[in-house]
């Protein structure tokens, strides 16, 4: 097996960067680029911690990730199951990576910065969605912006119904705690019982 070991010999295979790839990073929002968060409502949250790496899903309503400044983000943190690897990640390492997803788009965003948590009463409830607020709010002091070719989103087909999973093909939730569990999770009463688990933990 070759096994690649410096950027050397990785610049060797790739080659560099060519100018689309370097000019599109700015170091703050730009409007073009806000469009993009507006319309998304899904992101994936890339932090780094002690205990190793993360990378978790947010999702929420379109524009959920709010531009408070071309250099600021802001994005509210709703009920989940309360791991909250993200955030203790934020804790000991501010650093963090966004990528944004927009359906229909191949298009996705990519935003790197420092982050930090804030629980202020009233920027939680400025988020609030059927009358309940933010749990908390993590805000992003932004380092670098950029859009990444749509290659990916295209290979994948990711938004092609017809390429679509059928769930039924899958393990439930379910079914994997009870095997993790090793049974002492009742897989199909947790099955069950999700949906309206979920429905009073939506916000």
């Amino acid at each position: 097996m070759s096994v690649i070991t410096t950027v050397e010999q990785l610049e060797a295979l790739y080659g560099l960067p060519g100018e689309t790839s370097l000019v599109k990073e700015l170091d703050h929002v730009s409007p073009e680029y806000a469009a993009f968060i507006e319309a998304s409502p899904f992101a994936a949250l890339a932090t780094s911690g002690p205990e190793g790496l993360d990378c978790s899903p947010r999702g929420d309503l379109a524009g959920f990730v709010r531009i408070h400044d071309p250099k600021t983000l802001m994005m509210p943190d709703r009920r989940g199951n309360n791991r909250a690897d993200s955030l203790r990640n934020i804790l000991r390492d501010p650093r963090v990576g966004l990528l944004f997803l927009v359906p229909g788009s191949g298009t996705t965003l990519r935003v790197n910065g420092r982050a930090y948590i804030t629980t202020d009463a009233a920027l939680c409830a400025s988020f609030g969605v059927d009358g309940k607020p933010a749990r908390s709010v993590t805000v992003i002091d932004v380092d670098s912006v950029y859009f990444q070719c749509a290659r990916a989103v295209h290979r994948s087909e990711l938004w092609n119904p017809a390429k679509h999973v059928d769930p039924k093909s899958l393990p439930t939730p379910g079914k994997i705690l009870e095997i993790t569990s090793r049974k002492g999770i009742d897989g199909e009463a947790y099955d069950k019982e999700w949906p309206e688990r979920a429905k009073k933990s939506m916000w």
